[in-house]
């Protein structure tokens, strides 16, 4: 999982230090040749949560991208820990590796558990900043100029109605708001409006000629068929819906969006629902700039469809208990998905970051061998005795981070098995 890649940084300290002190003695004398410059390394200064150390754009932005990635990482381990101390509270298991047989335990008295119990869960959706992934790129790359940066969206976003030609001729534009006549060829979100009985893919609020479990309709839905986060309706889109308008433009009032097939040639607004693809930057950059982007990602809990067959001799009392037991596993489960979603795209970075730190200080290094720049030669040296606190500062939060996944990744299991 996450790992300590950083173990080369002190391989490379004597060699840059070595090289950095032929420059810097070129001003001043050997002895305490820091202080006699004005020049000086605060050594606490990163601890202290700081990360202008060098004064050398790509490496400082590597000492910022740390901060934004552990900070990240372990909020990130802290929500997946809050959500795994709920679940296990709800079912009354002491840890993941008790929760499979509590959570049975639990469900017994309510379900039929040798029918089983379905929980189906769509992808967590993260949207990526991009405007965080440009202002990382101008920070960390002084020949990315603030405000000319693009960043392109690997997904789909909110776009002007102005370019809704293009998208079209890319065959990437999508609606999102009130279907036309109620009609819903795409996704519908929320109600759909079942005249004639049909199968309902979300609970059924109306007539169900089937059995009937907390709403769930195992036969035909005549009314109110609630989907949710989005599926089909064949009846009258009462909620949102996600369509092609085909040759048409989007209705006034309706959220125009863009895939990335199309979006070559369009500005995203606000964020992408995907992965926010920064421009071309330094080698130094490129994975300090991504880590960035990835520490900025929000994740949102998924729409849960869970399916079950109600014991019966549970009476109505205990289907008030387990639709009650329902509700907040529910939200408990969602938020665990999102906060794993999370996790993933940091565990992702975080390998590649530490190694983004040695080529920085590496690159910088050899240029300031030519440049007999006193300042930056001193800044330099100043990084690269912070570097060993950037390692564990990644190491810390990653072990923490890998404590919880392993634990979410286990509970998340059992409850796919069907408890």
């Amino acid at each position: 999982m996450i790992t300590n890649r950083m173990g080369s940084f002190g391989l490379i300290a004597g060699g840059l230090i070595a090289g950095i002190s032929l420059t810097a003695t070129q001003g001043c004398d050997a002895g305490d040749l820091a202080e006699q410059c004005g020049l000086t390394c605060d050594k606490e200064a990163f601890l202290n949560g700081k990360f202008a150390v060098s004064g050398i754009a790509e490496v400082d932005a590597f000492f910022s991208a740390t901060l934004d990635v552990s900070g990240a990482i372990n909020t990130t381990a802290a929500n997946i820990e809050a959500e795994l101390k709920g679940l296990y509270a709800l079912v009354g298991a002491t840890g993941a590796a008790d929760f499979k047989a509590a959570l049975e335990g639990k469900l017994s008295a309510w379900v039929d558990i040798d029918a089983g119990i379905q929980v189906k869960a769509e992808p967590a959706r993260c949207e990526a900043s991009l405007d965080v992934t440009a202002k990382a790129a101008a920070e960390c790359d002084v020949e990315a100029k603030p405000g000319s940066v693009e960043v392109t969206c690997e997904g789909s976003c909110k776009v002007s109605a102005d370019v809704q030609a293009d998208c079209r001729a890319a065959g990437g534009l999508t609606c999102k708001g009130q279907a036309p006549m109620l009609k819903c060829d795409g996704s519908c979100s929320g109600g759909c409006n079942l005249e004639v009985a049909a199968a309902c893919d979300g609970t059924c609020r109306g007539q169900c000629d089937g059995q009937d479990f907390e709403g769930r309709c195992s036969g035909m839905c005549q009314g109110e068929c609630d989907l949710g986060a989005g599926g089909s309706c064949g009846g009258k889109c009462t909620g949102s819906c996600e369509y092609d308008p085909g040759m048409a433009d989007c209705q006034a009032d309706a959220e125009v969006r863009c895939s990335a097939s199309a979006e070559a040639n369009v500005k995203c607004e606000g964020g992408c629902d995907g992965k926010a693809t920064p421009p071309m930057v330094s080698a130094e950059c490129e994975a300090t700039v991504e880590a960035k982007a990835e520490a900025s990602v929000q994740c949102y809990p998924p729409s849960l469809d869970i399916q079950y067959k109600l014991n019966v001799a549970a009476g109505s009392q205990g289907e008030l208990e387990f639709r009650a037991f329902i509700s907040t596993f529910k939200l408990r489960y969602a938020a665990l998905l999102a906060a794993m979603a999370k996790a993933e795209g940091l565990v992702e970075v975080t390998a590649t970051l530490g190694d983004a730190g040695v080529s920085a200080v590496n690159g910088a290094a050899a240029e300031l061998k030519a440049s007999g720049d006193l300042k930056a030669s001193l800044g330099a040296a100043c990084a690269i005795t912070l570097l060993p606190q950037a390692a564990n500062l990644l190491k810390d939060a990653g072990g923490k981070l890998k404590t919880q996944l392993d634990a979410a990744v286990m509970v998340s299991g059992s409850i796919a098995a069907g408890g």
